[in-house]
């Protein structure tokens, strides 16, 4: 097993760059997995790791560990009071431009973990601010409504933390993230699958920035925009 990119480590924090596909702890829900990302983070390193946050098992990007309890429980206040600046990266169906969507949402709750919460919570405030970096349109009639396909490459910065959110919110704008299953259009995303190789959700964590809990020193991490994520936009360098 190949060890997992590190993008940053000191004596209490480690972040990696999770693969997309891989989940970042043990779930019942996908009882099928064997490999996680907090235990192949302590096998690498050769000790406990503490997850501060979390990723949805198709999204890639910058994962933060602590490595003890006292910087996972001062993380875990930052992520919760919003002092983490998070940024992402998505490929969306269609021209989208620059905006800020406020718009609420209702917990997704699941059948069965979820059986005892409250199913009649109110929405809660969720807002995202994103920014158009560049825009294709590639002569393939993927809906019979239009004789070309239009994308945009986006930079998304989720200013609170709902479940799903960026998924939900660019459904909502009626550019959905393409590879989303659960929100997306599976025709872009079998065009996608089939044209350009891409067999993810093309949405990547690829900026975290936040003071440092210990020291107070200003963390800047940052990646690539991934290789997936650009392959229909040949005017990128």
């Amino acid at each position: 097993m190949s060890e997992l990119d590190v993008v940053y480590d000191d004596a209490s924090l480690i972040a990696i760059d999770k693969p997309s596909g891989l989940l970042v702890h043990r779930s019942w829900l996908a009882k099928e997995a064997t490999e996680f990302a907090l235990q192949r983070v302590r096998d690498q390193i050769g000790q406990r790791v503490y997850p501060v946050h979390r990723l949805d098992r198709p999204t890639s990007g910058i994962l933060l560990f602590a490595k003890d309890a006292d910087t996972a429980r001062l993380l875990t206040q930052a992520f919760t009071e919003r002092q983490v600046h998070k940024g992402y990266h998505a490929v969306v169906r269609g021209y989208l431009g620059d905006g800020s969507l406020d718009y609420p949402l209702r917990e997704e709750l699941d059948k069965i973990a979820d059986k005892h919460a409250d199913q009649d919570k109110e929405p809660q405030p969720a807002v995202t601010d994103y920014q158009c970096l560049a825009q294709v349109e590639l002569p393939f009639s993927v809906s019979k409504k239009h004789s070309t396909s239009r994308y945009s490459l986006m930079h998304l910065q989720p200013k609170t933390g709902r479940k799903h959110q960026l998924r939900r919110h660019m459904s909502h704008l009626r550019h959905p993230i393409i590879g989303d299953t659960n929100h997306g259009d599976g025709r872009h995303n079998r065009f996608f699958r089939e044209q350009f190789d891409c067999h993810r959700l093309l949405l990547a964590a690829t900026s975290l920035a936040f003071a440092h809990p210990h020291s107070g020193q200003a963390v800047e991490l940052q990646l690539p925009i991934p290789d997936e994520l650009t392959r229909a936009f040949p005017s990128l360098p």
